[in-house]
């Protein structure tokens, strides 16, 4: 049962169904007709907490013990009003190479191809700096132009003096303002408004595609 939700809230939770997932390049996914937003990150991030919290629902998404279970793209339509897109989680080493292998095509791809995909939520762990997978995510996004919301996971693990460095640093590396990073906590819910808010800012954008063809 979803949580009572507050009059201001920016995202209140009305439908929610999960419509199915998409298991390889070029194979069955919804048909694109409602604005998506994916949610990617590595496989130990806690991007399906996150999710649950900012659905406000307890078991929307499978919280695994082991990372790396997720290898679809799974869709999930809220509100009858856009999709919300769940990506594999990426570089969990136990995860064969030609597991991982097959991951890439399937994720850059629907990056690449979804007419009607609005932006990303890119997760990065607070405690750690972003791995090598994480660099090359965001490195993707910044070549394809793909609006990009930063979230800094598991927040509540830090003090309020060691997260404040924590965000300095994941904003050097990723190149953006500290502002731009927004830090998040599944335990706690902090952060969810705020992520939510940033959401339904890009969904009430124009889409990234077409602004990108009319500046050339």
């Amino acid at each position: 049962m979803a949580d009572r939700q507050r009059a201001d809230d920016p995202l209140v939770i009305r439908q929610l169904e999960f419509v199915g997932g998409m298991a390889q390049a070029g194979g069955w996914r919804p048909e694109p007709t409602l604005p998506e937003i994916a949610f990617a990150g590595r496989s130990n991030v806690g991007k399906s907490s996150l999710i649950n919290t900012l659905l406000r629902r307890k078991k929307m998404v499978r919280v695994s013990n082991t990372p790396g279970r997720t290898r679809e793209i799974n869709f999930f339509r809220v509100n009858e009003a856009f999709m919300l897109v769940d990506l594999p989680g990426y570089g969990y080493a136990r995860v064969s190479k030609e597991a991982r292998a097959s991951w890439k095509p399937l994720i850059e791809g629907y990056l690449r191809t979804s007419p009607q995909l609005r932006g990303i939520v890119q997760l990065v762990d607070a405690r750690h700096d972003p791995t090598k997978d994480d660099l090359g995510m965001l490195d993707f996004l910044a070549d394809t132009g793909i609006p990009t919301i930063l979230v800094a996971t598991k927040t509540d693990k830090l003090k309020p003096r060691e997260l404040s460095a924590r965000l300095g640093e994941l904003a050097a590396v990723a190149g953006v303002e500290v502002e731009d990073v927004l830090p998040f906590s599944s335990a706690t819910g902090a952060g969810r408004d705020e992520l939510a808010e940033a959401m339904m800012g890009l969904l009430d954008q124009p889409h990234w595609r077409d602004v990108a063809e009319a500046g050339e």
